[in-house]
């Protein structure tokens, strides 16, 4: 079997050698890129779209309540 720390250490070298060449420039750069095109269409992290889920959910959990209210209101005013 392979030693774990043998393995490390290759993938340590082997990162440092790809950080010297163009192949790491293209990465950066293609990272920017991709950066860049998701910013220009107004796309939101999916840490904001979980929060606006929760409001979404909790509005709705909101909405059901007054209207289960209103409901009731009306049953009462007109004595059913």
């Amino acid at each position: 079997m392979l030693d774990p720390k043998l393995l490390d250490d290759l993938a340590a070298r082997l990162n440092t050698l790809l950080a010297a060449t163009p192949a790491k420039d293209f990465e950066k750069n293609t990272r920017a890129l991709v950066s860049g095109f998701l910013a220009r269409l107004d796309v939101v992290t999916r840490e904001e779209f979980d929060v606006q889920a929760q409001v979404l959910a909790r509005t709705r959990e909101k909405l059901k309540e007054l209207e289960a209210r209103v409901e009731a209101l009306e049953r009462q005013r007109t004595g059913s």
